[in-house]
């Protein structure tokens, strides 16, 4: 290391105590970091591309600095999906130094992984007091059912009123309508479940019909006087 002339004629100091670094919760414990190594902890991180036009949550469970596990989900442009499925691969075995300093394709799942680096690193992880963290696997919770991203689409104009197409429990078929025009219900497929029936040999139309299901005043019975399809009328 070199010093300049000024610093190598100024007097030494004594420095005083040395306390370390400010210990962090993790996995139930206080931790002092001084090293990668000593980062553990399962969080999540959002990001977004430059022009805004869609959006990454990342989910990754780090154990003793390296990543273990990692939940790439994203919304927007084709592109970006894709990129997840390279960011799928390059994550898990890198520490989280690495991954921070590694293109993962596209904006949004850099800017999620900035994020979530920042948070594990102060010790804002989801596991910062659960004791032990959360097992190899815990992301898969996050999903639902058939392991499918849990995601809400809604269209709506000031003119034709709101469309329901996608909410958590699954793809909407109809939507129910009071007297005065009102979505108070709507049916339902659930999806995921659909597809793990049929991948598990049942008939399509069978599959299809057993997860069928609906939310709220759906009947004639509850005020339903009208139902329309969100994607057709």
């Amino acid at each position: 290391m070199e010093y300049s002339a000024q610093v190598k004629n100024m007097c030494p100091i004594t420095k005083g105590p040395h306390h370390g670094p400010a210990p962090i919760p993790e996995e139930g414990e206080w931790v002092k970091a001084y090293k990668i190594e000593d980062i553990s902890g399962y969080t999540h991180g959002v990001g977004w591309c430059a022009p805004e036009q869609g959006a990454c949550k990342l989910s990754l469970n780090i154990k003793n600095g390296i990543i273990e596990e990692a939940l790439v989900e994203t919304l927007g442009c084709s592109g970006m999906t894709h990129s997840a499925a390279m960011a799928g691969e390059i994550l898990p075995g890198k520490t989280i130094l690495e991954a921070l300093n590694t293109d993962l394709v596209c904006d949004a799942i850099n800017v999620a992984m900035r994020e979530l680096f920042l948070q594990i690193v102060y010790g804002r992880s989801q596991t910062a007091f659960s004791e032990n963290g959360l097992p190899v696997g815990a992301g898969l919770d996050d999903l639902g059912k058939g392991l499918r991203s849990m995601t809400g689409t809604i269209f709506s104009t000031k003119v034709k009123g709101v469309r329901y197409l996608e909410l958590t429990e699954g793809y909407i078929l109809k939507t129910a309508l009071d007297k005065d025009n009102q979505v108070i219900g709507y049916q339902f497929v659930r999806l995921g479940k659909m597809m793990e029936d049929i991948r598990h040999g049942k008939d399509p139309k069978e599959a299809y019909e057993k997860n069928i299901g609906t939310y709220g005043r759906f009947s004639a019975e509850q005020g339903a006087v009208k139902y329309i399809d969100p994607r057709e009328e």
